[in-house]
């Protein structure tokens, strides 16, 4: 059992000042430092990940940082499982914890486990695509009347998930939904963590200037070195833009460009996804 009051989680967008944020809050409550970052655990792909150098990783005892080779899979579930065995071997020594990074759905399975809401079907779709809309919703209603109150009834996709996980689960969704609401409420109570926010502008001008030193630093080697990659590692943002200098394809500066514009988009996506975890506490660092 994972202690929630002896762990701290520092999360946010790329480039937003995690690692540094982490460092400090470690030596203050001499903790231990726990990644998050998906492309973080793996090996060989340090710059391109903004992975903690030598002299960050030495400031304080690091778990979790190129741990997997990159030809390794890896997935929210997997990563789950490494970081609660971490963990609970930081607790067992005393010690404080602090979680730190941007994957969110690697977090969210940390702190709240998988949804119980079942993967879909690919099976079950194909049949579903055949019916008309109509005739889904009508079995939606038969089976669960409260989520089919509250569903837009003429959005195919909501209607067609609804009815989806009512036939593979055997349940309500909406009498799952409210039990999943429920623990999640009894979860965020004891979770403890910080939201790294930068003004839009600020944060634009450091993904240019991280982009551009990891360039200089050896960015092109160590892609030119990777060997066998995995559909994991392979989509840090860094690899493919890159891959299509070093074969003559585009140029430099065009690919210090991709990069900057491919890291913007990512760092939206994650500040959308961690806006909607209310139990983090925002702060500008």
């Amino acid at each position: 059992m994972i202690h929630s009051e002896n762990v701290t989680y520092v999360c946010g967008a790329t480039a937003s000042g995690k690692t540094s944020y982490a460092l400090d809050l470690a030596k203050k409550r001499n903790a231990e430092i726990v990644n998050a970052d998906a492309f973080q655990l793996y090996r060989g792909l340090e710059i391109i990940s903004a992975a903690p150098t030598q002299e960050e990783l030495e400031a304080a005892p690091h778990h979790l940082f190129g741990v997997l080779e990159t030809h390794e899979k890896c997935d929210a579930g997997r990563y789950a499982d490494m970081a609660k065995k971490t963990i609970s071997e930081i607790h067992s020594r005393g010690n404080h914890v602090i979680v730190v990074g941007g994957s969110g759905l690697y977090l969210k399975f940390l702190t709240h486990g998988a949804s119980p809401l079942p993967q879909g079907d690919l099976a079950l779709r194909a049949k579903m695509q055949t019916r008309s809309l109509e005739d889904l919703f009508a079995e939606l209603q038969s089976l669960d009347p409260a989520e089919a109150a509250q569903i837009d009834r003429h959005n195919p996709r909501y209607v067609s998930r609804a009815l989806e996980i009512c036939l593979l689960s055997g349940q309500k969704v909406s009498e799952m939904r409210d039990s999943w609401e429920q623990k999640t409420r009894e979860i965020e109570s004891s979770l403890h963590g910080v939201w790294l926010i930068r003004k839009r502008e600020i944060l634009h001008e450091r993904i240019a200037q991280r982009t551009k030193n990891m360039l200089r630093d050896g960015a092109l080697e160590e892609v030119a070195a990777l060997r066998e990659i995995s559909g994991n590692s392979i989509k840090a943002i860094g690899i493919a833009e890159i891959r299509r200098y070093l074969s003559g394809e585009i140029s430099l500066s065009e690919c210090e460009e991709l990069i900057t514009i491919a890291t913007r988009q990512y760092a939206k996506r994650q500040e959308t996804w961690f806006r909607r975890e209310k139990w983090l506490k925002p702060i500008t660092p």
